[in-house]
């Protein structure tokens, strides 16, 4: 019996570690290398914009997004920037590998909303090389907001975005037929 209390012990101690002491060696398997936490503010801007886009009043290029959990199953939502891009919609993860994004290559489909209209898509994404002009031309058109997530400046020239390429997903959202 004693030795059961021990791990438990141990078990409260080490989440504590996880959750209250984040570092490189203990959070690595939980939190991909290419992922640009949120911030306080970005959280309240984002809750803010969510509860907006709900009413649809927002920008007219912005959803938001709605995907089932990987391992829980619950539905997540995120306000994002979609792009039209050579007649394709599509979604760039500007802070890399977030769980937004690996909800949706998981999950295979993803839900935009915008007010009362809803529409439901499947993901598909863009392999790296095709990448690089798709990422300029987001940041090109939605620089204010997501130049601090690119060390590349908007407006550089598309080779110079290879380098991120590979650690920003990518997704084009295409209409069930």
């Amino acid at each position: 019996m004693r030795r059961g209390r021990c791990v438990r012990f141990r078990d409260i101690v080490f989440s504590f570690l996880l959750r209250f002491l984040p570092h490189p060696y203990i959070c690595s398997h939980i939190v991909a290398e290419n992922f640009q936490k949120e911030g306080t503010l970005d959280r309240l801007f984002n809750r803010l914009m969510g509860r907006l886009l709900k009413l649809g009043f927002a920008p007219g290029y912005m959803r938001l997004l709605e995907v089932r959990g990987r391992k829980s199953g619950k539905l997540f939502t995120t306000p994002v920037n979609l792009l039209e891009f050579q007649g394709r919609l599509i979604l760039v993860a500007a802070r890399g590998e977030t769980a937004w994004a690996r909800n949706a290559r998981a999950a295979g489909r993803v839900t935009l909303r915008r007010g009362g209209n809803a529409q439901s898509l499947r993901v598909r994404e863009i392999a790296d090389a095709d990448k690089p002009e798709i990422i300029k031309a987001f940041l090109d058109r939605f620089a204010s907001q997501v130049q601090r997530f690119f060390e590349v400046q908007a407006g550089s020239p598309p080779d110079s975005f290879r380098a991120v390429a590979s650690r920003t997903p990518v997704f084009e959202l295409v209409a069930d037929s």
